[in-house]
């Protein structure tokens, strides 16, 4: 059985991740006894819908069955992710799952992968993100789960390092930014780093031969007073070093990014980048005019939407905005296709909404057919199944849903 522990800094069930998740999972026994930590999200009201995602993802793009567990003994592989520090911090030290967290590091037994708020309780203290972040409360520390300390990493932990959803103010650091980073980092005990894990992006730590690899997008950056150093993607060191980059000794260095073996392999594109991708090819497709590739990136699109559903982290928003530019992407390409031979843009169309419907997404078929009608095409659904004609120009407003 392998000795592992994993860092996330985010995408835990994201596609940006598969690669590493499974490169973890070749090496566990056949039929390994795989649990999810849900502690961190207990408290949102779709606590079950963020699991039952979760599963589903280790089970079709890993090959793990992960069942919800408020307990690690025996398990050969552990995983929690997204939501509150703070709150799985104080339900784990209230219970036996922070001593036995401790316990799986300190005795190099079983896999722990900790991502987003849970890989935040990972070091000697934790950041209240929550707390400072979206209720406004005054820069501080909280006792982290002293899983590095156990490794002789005295340090903590911050996910979410490279974040830039703030757009005009700085939330990188999990959203901390650099003025409160700075004033929180001299509160921390003397001779105690930062490391931060960009978004992304993974450290995985063999507890047996004591390697590190750094792997996904971004990088692990060793941040103390005065100096960082950022080991990029592909980075393979070992564990003594990176405790000589955390205490600062001078000289310490880590190895160069090579080309990895593993899960660092390839590049690693978010949903954002491929959003905007498909949003760019749609827009010269359509100055051609060529309906075919304004169609093909329309359908790339929602299949990304597909790939993307399982994602957990519930601060992204990226598959909403996504959503609403394929509804506008569509409305246009109705648009487009009023200006042209409708034969050729409607009958594609009507069979994707076709295998749409087939396989229950009612919302993604009624938002094309509402596109259709807005760009003068009527779609009527009979027991013959679908027929359309091109609709009279009054007729703007879609007829009522009948899925």
């Amino acid at each position: 059985m392998p000795a592992m522990l994993v860092l996330m800094g985010s995408g835990e069930t994201a596609p940006t991740m598969v690669e590493v998740h499974r490169a973890v999972a070749r090496r566990l026994r056949p039929g390994p006894r795989a649990v999810l930590l849900d502690t961190p999200y207990a408290f949102q009201e779709n606590a079950a819908d963020i699991s039952a995602r979760a599963c589903r993802y280790f089970a079709r793009s890993v090959g793990l069955d992960v069942r919800v567990a408020d307990g690690v003994a025996g398990a050969d592989w552990v995983f929690s992710g997204p939501g509150s520090p703070t709150y799985a911090l104080e339900r784990w030290t209230a219970t036996s799952v922070a001593g036995d967290l401790r316990a799986r590091i300190r005795a190099r037994s079983g896999v722990t992968v900790l991502a987003s708020a849970a890989a935040c309780t990972a070091g000697l203290a934790t950041v209240p993100v929550y707390e400072i972040y979206k209720v406004g409360a005054e820069p501080h520390w909280r006792d982290g789960l002293g899983l590095l300390e156990a490794l002789g990493l005295r340090a903590v932990l911050i996910p979410h390092f490279d974040n830039t959803e703030g757009g005009t103010h700085d939330t990188r650091y999990c959203y901390l930014g650099e003025r409160r980073l700075a004033r929180m980092e001299r509160e921390l005990p003397p001779g105690a780093a930062v490391l931060g894990v960009d978004e992304h992006t993974a450290v995985l730590i063999d507890l047996e031969s004591e390697q590190v690899e750094v792997a996904g997008r971004g990088g692990l950056t060793v941040r103390r007073p005065g100096s960082a150093v950022v080991l990029p993607a592909g980075t393979r060191t070992g564990l003594p070093e990176l405790r000589r980059l955390a205490e600062g000794v001078s000289g310490a260095t880590a190895a160069p990014p090579s080309r990895p073996a593993g899960p660092a392999r390839g590049p690693v594109t978010t949903l954002e980048e491929t959003v905007r991708s498909c949003e760019r090819r749609f827009q010269v497709a359509a100055a051609e005019p060529d309906l075919a590739a304004a169609a093909r990136a329309v359908l790339d699109l929602e299949a990304e939407l597909v790939t993307w559903a399982a994602d957990t982290e519930e601060d992204s928003g990226g598959v909403d905005e996504a959503r609403d530019l394929m509804r506008l992407l569509i409305a246009r390409l109705g648009e487009l296709g009023a200006t042209t031979d409708l034969r050729r843009l409607v009958e594609p169309l009507l069979a994707w909404r076709d295998g749409l419907r087939e396989q229950g997404r009612y919302e993604v078929a009624d938002a094309l057919r509402d596109a259709m009608i807005h760009g003068g095409v009527l779609v009527e659904d009979t027991p013959d199944g679908a027929r359309w004609a091109p609709a009279h120009p009054a007729a703007t407003e879609p007829p009522p849903r009948r899925d």
